[in-house]
């Protein structure tokens, strides 16, 4: 009976956490449809945080990469007077990056709704 109480508790605080973690990234992230991110990337930096390999294969045409794993270590490649929209595969690394980023004062932060799979713009690949 004690293991199930365990249980309970310990399925509740994860899901208390993860509704707290959602509601905070939409606070602090808007998210874009693919027209939007169009008409606005060009005038933001637009960063993709998947790993290089995933960025070598296929990449929204003037993206830089900046995968999350590093993202610690080269925040000060990003300006954060401008704004940033980010990208990752399918949308959930860029919840991460920009709650890193916003810890650090980055105030401006868009996301592509849907990510990378759900893009049908302009695609650069690394031959």
């Amino acid at each position: 009976m004690d293991t199930l109480y365990f249980i309970l508790i310990i399925t509740g605080a994860v899901l208390i956490y993860s509704a707290i973690m959602y509601f905070y990234q939409r606070r602090i992230l808007k998210t874009l449809t693919e027209e939007e991110f169009k008409s606005g990337y060009r005038k933001a930096q637009l960063i993709d945080v998947r790993e290089p390999n995933e960025f070598d294969a296929g990449h929204i045409l003037g993206a830089r990469n900046i995968p999350l794993s590093q993202l610690r270590m080269r925040m000060k490649e990003i300006r954060p007077d401008k704004p940033v929209y980010l990208y990752c595969q399918n949308g959930t690394r860029t919840g991460r990056a920009a709650q890193m980023l916003h810890r650090k004062g980055y105030k401006d932060l868009s996301q592509l709704q849907g990510g990378f799979k759900k893009w049908t713009g302009k695609v650069k690949t690394k031959k």
